[in-house]
């Protein structure tokens, strides 16, 4: 058994593959963002049974990987002692991590992605923060949903970018004549600016989702501002525009003290009241199908345009479109939502 331990830094990703001794079996390898695919494939390479091995700060990498066929485990924080405010611990701890055993680390799955295992934690804080975010929403530093007042509604895309399947979305909105919000990593976000460029050049949102997709909760006040400060930055670099105002977080993570920091941080956090779930690939039919039943004016609609296979996602997406025309409602990104005053309720 090889254990291949993934690290990640404002450079790229980090590899380093272990026997069941621990004898290192290639010079450590650095991949840029732009390299994922070189990094599976390098992976898919070796003749051993090899399972990859990301910590939890890592959330842009593993739907790749599992698409292209590897067996990947989650490292959690206990396992692997303390971390930088940037980056992860090296790549050769997070191997040391799974051959000390696998048992205490988490096989993912396809269909729950980097949070596998995580989801009753996840709920967990959410349920605690309740309180928290009501008063942040009416403070006017959250939002689930636009006012209502009018039938809009909002396409949010996480992840990306990331080709095609990016490129792919941006073509349908612009054949629609659709104007969406892109909430973007960091990493990727330096690595792919052209992307960002046609969004701002095409009127759609930028706005900020971290720079390695990591659980916010987990994080200690320094580790979370480097994540918002750069990922702004690489945003700003990328459409030449200002840093942007907007933020959502990964899987919805969140803890009444994360909510504080973030409103400190002057970002306005945003969530979503439609989820198709298209990154568990259920179908293009369905996840249409959600879209459009589901949306009610004001709604913020939350699908992906990277982090894994977003096939499904990219064919869905027209028949959303139409779907939701057919209902009357017109399309606008979350920003010019969210400028909107905000009424006590909707009438679907």
């Amino acid at each position: 058994m090889l254990y291949s331990g993934i690290g990640w830094s404002a450079d790229g990703f980090t590899v380093d593959v272990i026997d069941e001794n621990g004898e290192r079996q290639q010079p450590v390898r650095l991949f840029g963002a732009r390299d994922t695919q070189e990094l599976v494939g390098y992976l898919q390479g070796f003749e051993n049974a090899l399972v990859a091995v990301v910590d939890s700060t890592n959330g842009v990498l593993d739907g790749r990987m599992m698409a292209g066929g590897l067996t990947v485990y989650r490292a959690d924080p206990q396992l692997l002692g303390v971390r930088p405010d940037f980056g992860s611990v090296p790549a050769v701890d997070v191997a040391a991590a799974a051959r000390r055993g696998l048992g205490a680390l988490s096989r993912l799955q396809r269909d729950r992605g980097t949070q596998t295992g995580r989801e009753d934690d996840l709920a967990a804080f959410a349920r605690t923060s309740e309180q928290t975010l009501g008063e942040w929403t009416r403070r006017g530093t959250c939002a689930s949903r636009g006012s209502g007042e009018r039938r809009e509604v909002s396409l949010t895309f996480d992840d990306g970018p990331q080709p095609p399947y990016t490129g792919q979305v941006l073509d349908i909105l612009r054949r629609y004549g659709v104007k969406a919000t892109f909430f973007c990593t960091g990493m990727y976000a330096k690595a792919y600016p052209e992307y960002l460029a046609r969004m701002r050049e095409e009127g759609h949102g930028v706005a900020n989702h971290t720079w390695s997709h990591p659980i916010l909760f987990e994080l200690t006040r320094p580790q979370l501002d480097e994540q918002l400060e750069r990922t702004n930055e690489a945003i700003a670099e990328a459409t030449g525009g200002p840093a942007p105002a907007l933020f959502r977080p990964p899987y919805g993570s969140r803890s009444p003290e994360v909510l504080g920091w973030l409103a400190e941080s002057g970002l306005t956090t945003v969530l979503w009241d439609v989820a198709p779930d298209d990154w568990q690939m259920p179908g293009a039919d369905t996840i249409a199908t959600r879209a459009v039943q589901e949306a009610r004016p004001g709604s913020i609609v939350l699908l992906h345009d990277a982090g894994g296979d977003r096939s499904q996602t990219a064919a869905a997406l027209a028949p959303t479109i139409e779907g939701l025309l057919e209902r009357s409602f017109t399309f606008v990104p979350v920003e010019q939502q969210l400028a909107a005053p905000a009424l006590t309720g909707w009438v679907g």
